[in-house]
């Protein structure tokens, strides 16, 4: 009886960790694509007027005591890189967001109407296959939540494995295809985008992280689901050699 429950017991525990990773894929997805910090960095804007009694280093100053006076002949002293302020920004597949300079909070526009006319196709198809991505995940997750809570024979759970084990391969796939996709429309942006956003310095952000490491827990559920569904395969092959042999002993028996 011992020996019998041990296989039992390892595919239980391959089919419930493949779901863990396959659900931690699904939810650092849905936080990356949701998200806008797939790219964060800094751009050079320049400097308002000092209005009234403002002064620092965030604003342009006068020479004149009155400068607000539209007599008066004003004079900036800034010049060169003196003229810009640094400011952070990120942005994601939806959304660019911005600190502002004379107020506190950020300003966001949407990605899309940043992105070039030649690559806003390209992002539209990086969106869906995104959505897909998620959509298979999904897919994936209930298949193998079934499998593992509901399945009544081996048999039953082997084709449910072997199903979400093709769900969660193109899941990965997709997934792979859509951020490599977005990687490609966001360095575009960053040449040929809107003079008033392209960034002065920029890197990727967590977002951009969360979304690869949710694409390395889908493919390796993937791989779980595969060698679970190859393993099964392997053992009810040595049993059925097990029972033949059995059998050629049990009636060559006699003839001895």
């Amino acid at each position: 009886r011992m020996p019998a429950s041990i296989p039992e017991a390892d595919r239980r525990h391959r089919a419930s960790a493949a779901f863990s990773l396959s659900f931690l894929s699904l939810v650092f997805c849905i936080t990356a694509f949701s998200s806008s910090h797939w790219c964060e960095g800094t751009r050079k804007v320049a400097k308002p007027f000092c209005k009234g009694d403002s002064k620092g280093d965030l604003c342009i100053r006068f020479n004149s005591p009155d400068g607000n006076s539209s007599q008066a002949v004003q004079y900036i002293w800034e010049t060169g890189d003196d003229k810009f302020v640094e400011r952070n920004f990120h942005a994601g597949i939806w959304y660019s967001c911005e600190e502002m300079i004379s107020e506190e909070g950020e300003r966001c526009r949407s990605f899309i109407s940043l992105t070039p006319a030649s690559d806003r196709g390209v992002l539209w198809l990086s969106i869906v296959a995104e959505l897909l991505y998620i959509i298979l995940l999904l897919i994936g997750n209930i298949l193998m939540s079934v499998e593992i809570f509901y399945y009544s024979s081996v048999i039953d759970g082997l084709k449910i494995n072997a199903f979400s084990a093709v769900v969660t391969v193109l899941a990965g796939l997709l997934g792979m295809v859509a951020h490599m996709m977005y990687t490609t429309v966001f360095q575009m942006t960053v040449n040929l985008g809107p003079e008033d956003w392209r960034p002065h310095t920029w890197d990727y952000g967590w977002s951009y992280g969360l979304a690869w490491t949710s694409f390395a827990c889908c493919m390796a559920a993937a791989v779980t689901t595969i060698n679970k569904y190859t393993k099964t395969i392997l053992e009810f092959k040595h049993k059925r050699k097990k029972l033949e042999r059995s059998f050629r002993i049990q009636y060559s028996f006699p003839d001895h």
